[in-house]
């Protein structure tokens, strides 16, 4: 069984506190890896070691640190298969999806190779007799992420390449379910030139979570996660004077018009509810079809497709459709929800419950389920489930199945499938959700743009990676100059009046 390590100025480090996490190999079910659990003492020295690199790595211009991220992208597209097998290894995703966690991230560090022109500032010539203003972005210093299981890659790099193209320092406190990506991430951070201590990992629990919140060197804290932990995160790191963006969990409708392609619909809502086993935060966990018949020509098409979805390790090829959960834990959960489910009253259309894989019976693999006539008041229907279990809601009118989105207390993601353009203008108008996808199940936006939810998805003022992440990772100093013209003037007691 292999020991890892943290990444500590610029080489694995082994963790001294004594404590450690196992590391699973999701599709067997067997431990394959012990993970360093740090304590507040390790933490706290990552980020001394950080704050004294980080002064002469802010004072270098953006487009040297551009470069490095420049050859960051090159070593990620040269590491490609390396990295997501070592992905699919600890998470349980396809190969194509893990390359897919990779390459979204990598998207994000090409965006962020364009530092020079985003930290660009504002002058403003001659604002008064002799006085010029100008304003500057300088970095905050050092900045820390805590980023989850589910995107091992996309994650870490959404926060890192940002903070670090600002003039950061960054810590790094990845899960420790599936750590070694973001080890590896670092490893190439510094063979692309990258100067030592910029770029910690630190590996950890809750103890390592407070130490990030408490320590008073940290500026700015970014977490993605479940909304307990980001709205905890949030309120600890604010109260602690820190600059914080939190994104919690999801629950994502898909509202389906009568005029909709069903087989185009259908196909949408197969590969963003079961990819990946449903463990994204924009998976599309609620399909909401508005009027009885398409509701049930929805379903008569869901149903086959559904049960044609191949299920199985990585190892098995790039046709399976989606893996193991990532822990038995969730496996657990997950199942505990669809007894709920039953229990409240909904119809069980496609039951994966008694799913087994010959060969892999200790894996943390589950089925494919389908829910119908789903209510409000159901928990499959308020919680985030985080499997591959999708709820159809029916509803009689298109303002019913607004409201169900609206209404609800998540409000991460959402698509409608209409052929009429008027009824999806409208539905992009006015829906309370960040991120809306027509015709597009599943409505990431690319790494120019910014990804963030409303109500309990997100909490903070800026959004992740685009143009937001610049201004997060960065603070604007303004300074007004006066080069007086030759004349001495005394001293001066009230505010000049700008002619």
């Amino acid at each position: 069984m292999q020991d890892l390590s943290h990444f500590i100025d610029g080489a694995l480090t082994p963790g001294s506190s004594g404590r450690f996490a196992d590391v699973f190999n999701p599709a067997t079910g067997e431990v394959q890896a012990r993970v360093p659990l740090a304590s507040k003492d390790e933490l706290d020295d990552a980020v001394a070691r950080a704050a004294a690199a980080q002064p002469a790595w802010g004072a270098t211009n953006p487009q040297r640190r551009a470069r490095v991220l420049m050859e960051f992208v090159r070593l990620l597209h040269r590491d490609m298969d390396k990295l997501a097998e070592a992905l699919s290894r600890e998470h349980g995703k396809t190969i194509p999806d893990a390359k897919g966690d990779v390459q979204r991230g990598l998207e994000v560090a090409e965006f962020c190779i364009g530092a020079p022109h985003l930290l660009k500032g504002e002058y403003t010539d001659s604002a008064g007799p002799g006085i010029d203003m100008y304003s500057m972005r300088q970095p905050l210093g050092v900045v820390a992420g805590i980023t989850p299981f589910n995107f091992p890659a996309m994650i870490p790099m959404w926060k890192f390449a940002p903070a670090i193209a600002c003039g950061n320092a960054f810590i790094l406190k990845p899960s420790e379910r599936d750590p070694s990506v973001p080890l590896m991430l670092a490893a190439l951070m510094k063979e692309a030139g990258l100067p030592d201590g910029i770029l910690q990992v630190v590996n950890g629990d809750k103890e390592a979570v407070d130490a990030i919140l408490d320590n008073p060197t940290i500026a700015a804290v970014g977490f993605v996660g479940s909304t307990p932990i980001a709205e905890y995160i949030y309120s600890r790191g604010c109260a602690n004077g820190k600059r914080v963006q939190c994104f919690g969990g999801a629950k994502n409708h898909m509202i389906v018009m009568p005029d909709a392609d069903m087989d185009q619909a259908a196909d949408a809502l197969v590969g963003a509810g079961y990819g990946a086993a449903g463990e994204r935060c924009m998976a599309i966990s609620v399909a909401v079809p508005v009027g009885e018949e398409t509701a049930d020509r929805l379903i008569e098409k869901l149903i086959p497709r559904i049960e044609k979805l191949k299920v199985g390790p990585y190892t098995a090829g790039d046709d399976v459709d989606y893996g193991p959960l990532v822990t038995g834990a969730a496996k657990e959960r997950v199942l505990s929800l669809v007894n709920s489910g039953i229990e409240q009253g909904a119809d069980l259309v496609v039951d994966g419950r008694d799913f087994s894989l010959q060969g892999y019976e200790d894996g943390f693999f589950v089925g494919p389920h389908l829910f119908d006539r789903v209510t409000r008041d159901m928990d499959i229907y308020k919680q985030e489930i985080f499997g591959p279990v999708l709820s159809t809601v029916r509803t009689q009118s298109y303002e019913e199945a607004l409201a169900h989105a609206m209404d609800h207390e998540y409000g991460n993601g959402t698509a409608i499938f209409t052929r009429d353009g008027d009824t999806a203008r409208d539905f992009a108008n006015r829906i309370n959700i960040g991120m809306v996808g027509v015709n597009v199940p599943i409505p990431v936006p690319l790494a120019y743009h910014t990804f963030g939810g409303w109500k309990k998805s997100g909490f903070g003022d800026l959004n992740q990676h685009g143009p937001d992440a610049f201004r997060f990772y960065t603070r604007t100093k303004t300074v007004t100059s006066r080069w007086p013209s030759g004349l001495k003037e005394g001293g001066e007691f009230h505010f000049k009046q700008m002619d």
